[in-house]
């Protein structure tokens, strides 16, 4: 079991890992729209090549192993915890926020880039968010208080949101 749930830790990382560069290069990509025609071409094709590979090549594969051997975990158990059913219910929204992240490769494939490299840096803390509640809960499992974990989530949005406009700011001045 202990290497099953080390093999589960280490896809975690690598998922995350992927889906917090991916929107990075949606950023940059988004940013490179904004250069003259030379440099926009020369990024837009090295981003064509980056982006599939990391998504296809590692994001999406740490996904599925992530779940995989986190299913395995849960068949060890007689009965499941509350705070593993609390879990399930945190992986819901997270595997929607990757499917996210599919659409919005397929909409910068096809030369589309509604959304702006701000609204892309706040979509990028979701994945912060998730990855926070996530270790809190399987660390904390039962110690954890409900209301203090949602206060905690909200706090930590709340000073990401604070961080990104300092950020913003810092760039255009």
């Amino acid at each position: 079991m202990l290497y099953v749930k080390a093999l589960h830790i280490i896809f975690v990382v690598t998922w995350f890992s992927g889906m917090f560069y991916l929107v990075r290069l949606f950023i940059y990509h988004r940013e490179a729209q904004d250069k003259v025609a030379i440099e926009r071409d020369i990024l837009s094709k090295q981003y064509a090549i980056m982006i599939p590979r990391l998504l296809f090549g590692i994001t999406l594969p740490s996904a599925i192993l992530t779940l995989v051997f986190g299913l395995t975990l849960v068949s060890y158990y007689i009965q499941i915890p509350t705070w593993l059913w609390i879990k399930f219910s945190i992986l819901i929204p997270l595997f929607a926020y990757h499917a996210s992240l599919h659409y919005i490769y397929k909409l910068q494939k096809k030369g589309d880039f509604r959304y702006s490299s701000n609204q892309l840096r706040v979509w990028n803390e979701v994945a912060t968010l998730f990855l926070f509640a996530i270790v809190f809960l399987a660390v904390v499992k039962n110690g954890l208080s409900m209301l203090y974990g949602v206060l905690g989530v909200i706090a930590l949005a709340i000073v990401l949101m604070i961080a990104i406009r300092i950020y913003k700011r810092l760039r255009t001045s």
